[in-house]
């Protein structure tokens, strides 16, 4: 309709059983639109609702190791780790020490490097292992060629 004074603007918002919205407050001069605002809302949270539901939601697996794993157990838990990573999620891998095994933090480091080559195939390293207090963990992100199923 272009520029027209907000009286006249709100006569033609009356007069068509609309309201009369303002849409760009910050433009020179402010852009108003005649609609009907409850059905603009409705339209807006529906849309809202649509993109949340075509969200992917990254799931974080975890497998906690201790620094005396043995090789069988671990194999469990590479194992499915990797079943994981093929489903697409990811996988943070824990090393928990326990009393004086913190003094010892290589054997941890290996273990960890150790489990990433098993799994370099499916899997790239996002975060390289970190010691926090008593765990050192690292994360691992499935591979560009590997995804859902």
């Amino acid at each position: 309709m272009g520029v027209v004074p907000t009286k006249r603007a709100l006569e033609i918002a009356h007069e068509a059983e609309l309201d009369l919205v303002e849409v760009a407050p910050g433009a020179n001069p402010p852009v108003c639109r005649v609609m009907d605002y409850g059905k603009f809302l409705y339209e807006r949270t529906k849309k809202e609702r649509e993109a949340r539901k075509a969200q992917t939601k990254i799931e974080i697996k975890e497998i906690r190791l201790r620094p005396k794993t043995n090789e069988h157990h671990r194999g469990f838990k590479t194992r499915d780790a990797r079943r994981w990573l093929e489903d697409g999620m990811k996988v943070k891998v824990t090393i928990r020490f326990r009393g004086r095994e913190i003094t010892y933090p290589e054997i941890a480091l290996e273990d960890l490097r150790e489990i990433a080559e098993e799994l370099q195939d499916v899997a790239v390293v996002e975060q390289k292992p970190n010691l926090e207090g008593r765990n050192m963990s690292m994360m691992l992100a499935p591979a560009k060629g590997v995804g859902k199923k």
